[in-house]
Parts: structure tokens; C-alpha cells; sequence
């Protein structure tokens, strides 16, 4: 039964792509702010083709964190599933820091392209790091939040990657505040995995951490780092072996 809401699912993206896709690059001649809302019910379908084909419902905690200005956030990095669900949930648009190799995928990369989001070459960490401050600067002018994962793939469950320093460096950069945000989208939603569980995912997001002066991009990141990895232990304990380290 599981294989076969997984395939029905897979079958749902497929459709919902065929059509948002083109439509994406057709509406390329409106302005940014009208294609917005229009290109996000792809992923707004995509969340509710999960909940309703595959059992994949979600809770959010610390939503009063959420500021009602654009924010950088750092955000736990286990699925597929938490790429499509950030456009969907916020009212205000959203720019991604994603690979530029992306961009190279035939209809579906072409139509992330219209979304002005960030692309930066990995293989060319100094000038990926101009175009991501460059870029994310201009996107937080233009009342657009930030969105980061850190750790840079998608992890197992229980597992931490190195946490890098882009996101951090923009925020000082800009002195932008950075929400931390942690969840467990890997038990419904695996890295690499076709089968889809059911299940609660908990999206959590932190207090507000700001750029104080005199704080380095490592002591900031490693601020980020602790709060999103000890929230991991809260909302996830049974893939943790250690507790969470109180306050």
C-alpha cells in the first residue's frame, strides 16, 4: 500500500510539472511579483498531493520567531520535501541559494531560472561567495528572504554535514538576523528514497540570532550550528543518541 501511494505521488509531481513548468517560462513577461503566487501552487499542490496521497502531514513550532521582515534562514537539510514546502508556507517570496548545475535540467531547471533565485558555482568558492552576497543583498532589498542550507546536501536522519559559512557571512555582511530552522522531514521523506511514509514532520524555527560586533562568521555559524542541532534532539529523539544539551 505504502509502494503504491509512493508511485501515485510520483505520478501527481509528474502531472503538476508537466503543466507548472511551461507555464513558469511562459510567464516570464509578467512582472516577479505577479508570477510569484501563480508558480508557487505548484509547490502548494506538490504538499497537498503528500498529505492526502502519502499520510505526509506537518506541525510548525516557534512560528512567533517567524519576523514580519525579510530574514536570512539556516535551515536543516534531510529531504526533498522542506525545498517544496518553505514557497508554499510564506506569504512573502523567497529566493534559494541552490547550484548552479540546476539551471542545466531541460524544463525544470529553466523554469527554476525564472524564479530569480541564486545560483553560484561551487567549484568556484570565491566567486560564488561575491554572487551570493552580491545577490542576497539585492534579494533583501527587495523584501525577499534568504534561504540556506548550511550543511550543503541533503543528510540522513541522525547525521550532521559540515555547516558552511555563506549563510553566515551574508547575514554579516548585510547585519541581517538569521532564524535557524530544524525539522524532520527525513522520516516521511528519505534522501534518495522513493518510498513516501506517513507521518508528522515538525518544522521548527529558532529565535532570531543577530550578527552581534566583535562576533566572527565561525563563532556566528557555530551559534546557528548548536541551535539547530540541539532543536534536532527535541523534535527528533528517537534518531539521536545523545540528549540535547540545555540552556
Amino acid at each position: 500500500m505504502i509502494y503504491l501511494r509512493s508511485l501515485l505521488f510520483y505520478i501527481w509531481l509528474i502531472l503538476i510539472t508537466l503543466i507548472f513548468a511551461p507555464l513558469t517560462i511562459v510567464l516570464v513577461i509578467l512582472p516577479f511579483k505577479k508570477r510569484w503566487p501563480i508558480i508557487t501552487t505548484w509547490n502548494t499542490l506538490a504538499i497537498w498531493g503528500a498529505k492526502v496521497i502519502c499520510g505526509i502531514r506537518y506541525q510548525i513550532k516557534g512560528e512567533e520567531n517567524i519576523p514580519s521582515y525579510a530574514a536570512i534562514y539556516l535551515c536543516k537539510h534531510q529531504s526533498v520535501w522542506e525545498t517544496i514546502f518553505f514557497p508554499a508556507f510564506f506569504k512573502r517570496s523567497l529566493a534559494y541559494v541552490y547550484k548552479k548545475e540546476i539551471d542545466y535540467i531541460p524544463i525544470f531547471g529553466w523554469a527554476f531560472m525564472t524564479a530569480q533565485q541564486i545560483a553560484i558555482n561551487r567549484k568556484k568558492r570565491r566567486s560564488a561567495m561575491i554572487q551570493l552576497l552580491e545577490q542576497g543583498s539585492q534579494r533583501l532589498k527587495d523584501d525577499r528572504n534568504i534561504f540556506l542550507f548550511p550543511e550543503g546536501s541533503r543528510m540522513p536522519i541522525g547525521q550532521k554535514g559540515q555547516y558552511k559559512l555563506g549563510g553566515v557571512r551574508l547575514a554579516i555582511h548585510t547585519g541581517k538576523g538569521i532564524i535557524p530552522v530544524a525539522h524532520n522531514a527525513g522520516i516521511c521523506w528519505a534522501r534518495n528514497a522513493f518510498i513516501k511514509k506517513p507521518g508528522i514532520i515538525t518544522v521548527s524555527f529558532g529565535p532570531e540570532i543577530t550578527p552581534d560586533k566583535g562576533l566572527d562568521d565561525k563563532a556566528l555559524n557555530a551559534k546557528v550550528e548548536a541551535w539547530i542541532e540541539n532543536e534536532m534532539r527535541i523534535i527528533d529523539p528517537q534518531s539521536y543518541h545523545d540528549e540535547p544539551k540545555k540552556d
